[in-house]
């Protein structure tokens, strides 16, 4: 079995709970997710199994959507509603500030990663020296958020909205930031993952459809490799030069001048997929190398 589920996480499973879940479900020790959701969020966590496993890397650098809801006026250690409460403010906040201050978060930004998280700084996770009491400094991460609008607002207290953003954002962090941007606090109370790239909530699968299939009807639902390389530009080959690029042998090729050197690639063959390659340059010849054999 080699492919990609479109799984619906639910809240309280962590990502590592997600792929034993697989591992059992699939008989295979060959699974892996594609980026860490927090445990009570829900939604997308697209799961490798098998050859795909070697693509995850992949996916990790796709854009990610959610729906959140933020509410104002008290902040947790966590920055989520799992947290303690740390600080409380009863200011009001009018619409047009709301407004404003979430159109501020667009673009490209800077954003700290929060200390409950499982970033690691020299090898321990972050939120094992939280839960030890220790907060260390921590460097900014480079961020775009793409999309940020607020689709419902009850009273200014809690609002829910819809982002998209690059990878390595933290919507709990975000809460926190246009809280204290409002000039009071606020913290994450609820988050759906509704897209992961070309993976989207409205053909994920959960623990319920999933168990109730046999494993004809979950092979079935398996997703091809290629479907998470889509952001990816691609390159045919012929039948003659196949055997050549699989086996390690460089090929020249006469166009895609659009690609750069050392970008990933997808390969095909006669509409087949072969595995990821590269563009290199040598001796002013443009050539293709496989990075990774995905076929046979």
């Amino acid at each position: 079995m080699d492919g990609i589920i479109n799984f619906f996480k639910p809240k309280g499973m962590t990502s590592h709970d997600a792929v034993y879940y697989f591992r059992r479900l699939c008989k295979t020790k060959k699974v892996g997710h594609t980026g860490t959701l927090d445990p009570m969020a829900t939604g997308v966590l697209p799961i490798c199994i098998g050859k795909a496993t070697r693509v995850s890397e992949y996916l990790l650098n796709v854009g990610k959507e959610y729906i959140g809801e933020l509410t104002l006026g008290t902040e947790t250690d966590t920055q989520d509603k799992e947290g303690k409460i740390t600080n409380f403010s009863n200011k009001e906040v009018c619409i047009e500030s709301l407004i404003k201050v979430f159109n501020d978060f667009k673009g490209e930004q800077e954003q700290i990663p929060p200390m409950y998280s499982a970033k690691k700084i020299n090898g321990k996770k972050l939120y094992e020296l939280a839960r030890e009491g220790i907060v260390i400094e921590r460097k900014s991460n480079r961020i775009n958020i793409s999309e940020l609008d607020i689709i419902h607002n009850i009273d200014n207290k809690k609002i829910v909205f819809y982002v998209k953003c690059s990878k390595g954002t933290y919507i709990r962090t975000l809460c926190n930031d246009i809280g204290n941007r409002l000039g009071t606090y606020g913290h994450m109370s609820f988050l759906l993952r509704v897209g992961v790239g070309d993976f989207k909530l409205s053909n994920s699968y959960g623990l319920d459809n999933l168990n109730r299939m046999t494993e004809a009807e979950r092979e079935q639902v398996l997703l091809r490799m290629d479907y998470a390389l889509t952001h990816l530009k691609s390159i045919e080959v012929n039948r003659s030069n196949y055997k050549h690029l699989i086996n390690g042998m460089k090929l020249k090729v006469d166009s895609y001048h659009e690609i750069k050197d050392n970008e990933s690639i997808r390969v095909y063959c006669k509409d087949q997929f072969i595995g990821i390659g590269k563009l290199i340059t040598e001796n002013d010849e443009r050539m293709i190398k496989m990075a990774k054999v995905l076929i046979g």
